[in-house]
């Protein structure tokens, strides 16, 4: 098959293409041909070797953590998934680093997998499942929002920002964002009651006693200065220091965890509408295309989701 490797760590120069074995599934795995991948910065922060303590891969290694596409076979122990059927994931990451998304084929595990809708596109489903996952986990499962809760969203037109927003709206909150001023109105179109222009206002001299913070951009003391002394802060950007807990016990981290059960639940609300898949831009499953989708991603200015047709 078709796949999108790097063979060492460093700049979008060393995504090359090369032919790789169709992967073998085990019992409780399906093989996809994939359809759709997207880009998230998780992707980009791997090729440059900053996981490198987190995951210890042999080369060659193949990116990518979301995908679309149609079941083509099914473990024996595969009991709710059968041959045909139109699916979306974030997979597991493999310790073997060639299982991947930026390839024809993928293993993904039945728990990790949901169908996809019929009236969602694969193009939006591949841009659902990490982004989605992530503002679905720190919203609804960390954060706790409730109907009347104040919430702030730290970098509401990033991927995961724009997800946040929808479903933080969808559960009755009042939506506060930052953003650049030319992404205001774009953003109080999905729901956000209140953009703050990170270029002229200090978020402490807007914002006052909020119930929620989802930092995403590792803007921890900001959140924080703004909180009720009962609110929560949840940050996937960086780690609470001591100090900042001591300050602020609700103050924590996350890391997603993938869940089929959550992103058909997710993936049920962009079918009815309540939740919108915003697309910055497509490229093909080619070394030119996912050079430049990487740089896309890494100028931090992508508006939505970075998607990559593989076929």
């Amino acid at each position: 098959m078709k796949a999108i490797t790097i063979r060492e760590y460093g700049d979008v120069n060393q995504l090359h293409e090369e032919e790789l074995a169709i992967p073998q599934i085990a019992d409780d795995e399906v093989l996809v041909k994939i359809k759709n991948t997207s880009i998230n910065p998780i992707d980009w922060k791997a090729r440059m070797g900053l996981l490198k303590q987190m995951y210890d891969w042999q080369f060659p290694v193949v990116l990518g953590w979301d995908l679309s596409g149609v079941i083509t076979k099914v473990g024996k122990d595969v009991k709710d998934f059968k041959v045909g059927d139109e699916v979306f994931a974030r997979p597991d990451i493999y310790e073997d680093g060639t299982k991947g998304t930026y390839a024809e084929y993928a293993a993904v595990k039945e728990d990790k997998l949901a169908l996809k809708p019929a009236n969602v596109s694969f193009e939006e489903a591949a841009a659902i499942p990490l982004a989605g996952l992530t503002a679905w986990q720190v919203i609804v499962d960390r954060l706790k929002v409730q109907k009347g809760d104040k919430v702030l969203i730290q970098a509401g037109a990033g991927g995961v920002g724009i997800f946040a927003i929808q479903i933080a709206k969808h559960l009755g909150a009042y939506v506060a964002t930052t953003a650049s001023a030319k992404n205001a109105e774009f953003l109080k179109g999905l729901g956000a009651d209140e953009v703050i222009d990170y270029h002229e206002h200090k978020i402490e001299d807007v914002l006052q006693d909020y119930d929620a913070v989802f930092d995403t951009i590792n803007a921890l003391d900001e959140g924080l200065a703004i909180l009720k002394p009962t609110g929560k802060l949840v940050t996937i950007a960086g780690h609470p220091t001591q100090q900042q807990q001591e300050a602020q016990p609700s103050a924590t981290a996350w890391w997603l965890q993938p869940n089929g059960k959550q992103l058909a639940e997710l993936g049920d609300l962009v079918a009815k509408g309540e939740v919108k898949v915003i697309i910055d831009s497509t490229f093909p499953l080619t070394e030119d295309g996912l050079r430049a989708a990487h740089g896309r991603s890494q100028t931090n200015h992508a508006r939505g989701k970075i998607v990559i047709n593989v076929g």
